[in-house]
């Protein structure tokens, strides 16, 4: 099955997406990234976010960071467990296994990479490469192109533009033949991702870029060098209709 066949549909002029990312897990619920219980970050996340009454979530990669399949199943439980209703659909990021997101996609974490209605349509982009970086195939891009003819908003895991800090040596390398892509089509409204593990809003021409703050830890910004700050999980929510989105982070705290 192609990347963008199958295909979640709703029958509303506007649809609530949240949109949370770089969970990092490990195989056992007591696992700690640079001193932070990543799974009781993504409990109190997820806890969050389903009092927002989202149609859908989306998240944005980077579930594990020991990169077992038990992180695999701690993601399923936690979803499982939190009293988050509706369906959660992922795109990989450069930490994760595909055939293991594919694997965990049963009950309410799906596989569909398109939502439709009449509002537009949302695509969720493969930005996973080889290397830590990331890379999307000629043939992707390709798919995505014949996909955009509709309002549309894109989701995919690394960024596609600097941001003048250490994850800049992991960005998407082909960012710009993907950026001039979605412009030239005229039908994309903004540009949704992760890994950089805080909060960024850019431009690229016509084409707002908004990043996603992660729920483990946060990178600082603005510096080349590797560091990390307890800032507390947060999530986006994304309000999208025919003719516009509106968007906000929601920071959860320490």
């Amino acid at each position: 099955m192609a990347w963008f066949d199958l295909e979640l549909q709703f029958d509303k002029a506007q649809i609530r997406i949240g949109h949370f990312t770089d969970c990092h897990l490990f195989a056992t619920p007591c696992g700690e990234y640079f001193a932070v219980n990543t799974a009781a970050n993504l409990e109190r996340t997820l806890a969050a976010m389903a009092k927002e009454h989202f149609d859908c979530v989306v998240f944005g990669g980077d579930l594990t960071q020991d990169h077992s399949a038990a992180s695999y199943h701690e993601f399923a439980r936690i979803v499982r467990e939190s009293e988050l209703q509706c369906p959660v659909l992922w795109v990989p990021g450069n930490h994760d296994d595909l055939a293991l997101l594919e694997e965990m996609s049963v009950g309410q974490i799906v596989r569909h990479k398109c939502i439709t209605g009449p509002f537009g349509q949302v695509l969720l982009l493969n930005s996973k490469g080889e290397t830590p970086a990331g890379w999307c195939a000629k043939s992707h891009l390709g798919a995505l192109k014949d996909k955009l003819n509709n309002n549309t908003i894109v989701f995919a895991h690394h960024h596609p533009r600097p941001i003048d800090g250490y994850l800049d040596k992991h960005m998407l390398e082909n960012g710009p033949a993907l950026l001039n892509l979605l412009v030239d089509s005229t039908q994309v409204l903004g540009l949704f991702h992760g890994h950089v593990h805080n909060e960024y809003q850019q431009q690229f021409r016509t084409l707002p870029i908004y990043a996603t703050p992660a729920t483990s830890i946060q990178f600082d910004k603005h510096t080349k060098d590797w560091c990390q700050s307890d800032l507390g999980p947060a999530y986006r929510v994304i309000v999208f209709s025919k003719s516009a989105i509106t968007t906000e982070v929601k920071w959860l705290g320490k």
